[in-house]
């Protein structure tokens, strides 16, 4: 990918910005209490009958805490709580079960976390059960599980694989010893090999893998010998992403050592340097920072122009409605977000209570449909159609070329207005995050969003 130059890049703020991954429209920070149990418990009755639907299950536990991240997770050595946990689950399930029209199928199921392998292979299953008995999976469906190599097994992958799972996440971040200590993730090479080859053996039939750049004390040579390593596993889909470094939020990041975190123009050598070595492996770029071998779905989607961006990042699946059950998760309805109470105390007296533990969210506005359609083009695509934004939103022909000039403009006339829309050259799409800001309408100051690289 040939780039403008990085002086020009600098001048336009690429080092400096803060902008939103835009894993949703409005961002998080921007949701308030005006909806609650009520309106989710409404919308959910709202899903047409038969409809196919995704389900997230968040599962808040991890044996220990890695110091670079930022999920809403908690350490716990034992089992009682993790069994309390699913109890709640299961009635939230149930619940949800109630209020959801007839024959109701999941076209995607995932589960995350935290660690959701920290659960022992009957409860894997008994969790599985419950989801199924409320919505079996559709034909085509995809059951995928993010797996931590240090916190897995035979007997749990064969419970997964068992009850469904045809599509397994394993974070890598970085293989660097050093590195490893430095955030607090020892996962060796070999670990991660074993676990690669469990999940291959069980029959699982996809493979999808998380590393991070823009860790303390990477370099291009260390990032290269840590992808070349990840390619080792022939992974089916590869998510590369910038490492957050937000101590304010995240009260563990501060264990890192901020003087040893590479600058923005270090991190955009970093990301180059493993996005390179994913293209020479034959893997496909998909949006800002996917990357999937030709046969994956994400790259079928890509060359169909069925990408869609949600809280997982870039996915293939087309269901209007994503549920998200346990504490924290966020749903997306087509009438808006609601997202559960956060502490895992709070979410737990909800259901107990017999209520669903939706603390906050956001009911889109006509602009906001708009606008959010228009920005998720732009990160799957680096292209928004003119034709499609006019025929699905009431806008004017004049004020959408008004919003595409104003964008253009912004930044310096790089961006292309052109006879299909307004398109972003390759060379221009390290500046994705920052040109899908330009058609945000939202207050930025409200959130501390991450480096723009």
């Amino acid at each position: 990918m040939a780039m403008i130059h990085e002086a020009q890049l600098s001048r336009l703020g690429l080092f400096d910005a803060k902008v939103p991954r835009y894993t949703s429209y409005p961002t998080a920070p921007h949701f308030s209490g005006g909806v609650g149990a009520g309106e989710f418990g409404r919308w959910i009755g709202e899903i047409p009958e038969s409809a196919e639907i995704s389900l997230y299950i968040h599962i808040p536990f991890c044996r220990r805490l890695c110091w670079f991240c930022a999920c809403r997770t908690q350490g716990t050595q034992s089992a009682a709580p993790v069994r309390n946990y699913l109890d709640t689950l299961k009635r939230e399930i149930a619940m949800l079960g109630e209020r959801m029209p007839a024959d109701v199928r999941l076209s995607r199921l995932h589960w995350g976390g935290g660690t959701p392998t920290l659960l022992e292979p009957d409860m894997i299953r008994e969790l599985a059960e419950a989801i199924f008995s409320v919505a079996p999976m559709a034909e085509g469906g995809e059951f995928s599980v993010e797996i931590d190599p240090n916190e897995i097994d035979m007997a749990r992958i064969s419970a997964l694989a068992d009850s469904g799972m045809n599509r397994a996440s394993i974070g890598v971040q970085d293989f660097d010893e050093e590195i490893q200590k430095v955030i607090g993730r020892i996962q060796g090479y070999g670990i991660t090999r074993a676990a690669a080859e469990m999940i291959r053996e069980a029959g699982v039939g996809s493979l999808n893998a998380d590393i991070l750049y823009g860790l303390p004390h990477q370099s291009t040579a260390r990032i290269a010998e840590s992808v070349q390593k990840l390619l080792s596993l022939s992974p089916d889909r590869v998510a590369l992403y910038g490492y957050a470094h937000v101590p304010w939020m995240a009260r563990r990041q501060t264990m890192i050592p901020a003087e040893a975190l590479p600058s923005p123009q270090q991190r955009l050598a970093l990301f180059e340097t493993a996005r390179k070595l994913f293209v020479w492996d034959g893997y496909e770029e998909i949006g800002i920072d996917h990357f999937a071998v030709p046969s994956d779905g994400l790259a079928i989607a890509r060359r169909e122009g069925r990408l869609r961006r949600n809280f997982q990042g870039y996915t293939d699946d087309t269901a209007t409605a994503l549920i998200g059950l346990g504490a924290s998760a966020i749903s997306r309805f087509p009438q808006g977000y609601a997202q559960n109470a956060p502490a895992t105390s709070q979410y737990a007296k909800a259901i107990q209570a017999g209520e669903f533990a939706t603390a906050r969210g956001h009911v889109f506005s006509p602009e906001d449909h708009l606008r959010g359609r228009m920005i998720e083009a732009l990160m799957c695509d680096f292209r928004i159609d003119r034709s499609e934004i006019l025929e699905r939103f009431d806008i004017a022909p004049d004020a959408l070329e008004a919003m595409f000039r104003a964008a253009a403009e912004a930044f310096e006339g790089l961006p292309e207005i052109t006879e299909r829309g307004f398109e972003l050259p390759t060379e221009v799409r390290p500046l994705t995050r920052m040109i899908a800001r330009a058609f945000d309408t939202y207050d930025l100051s409200k959130a501390g969003h991450s480096a723009a690289i």
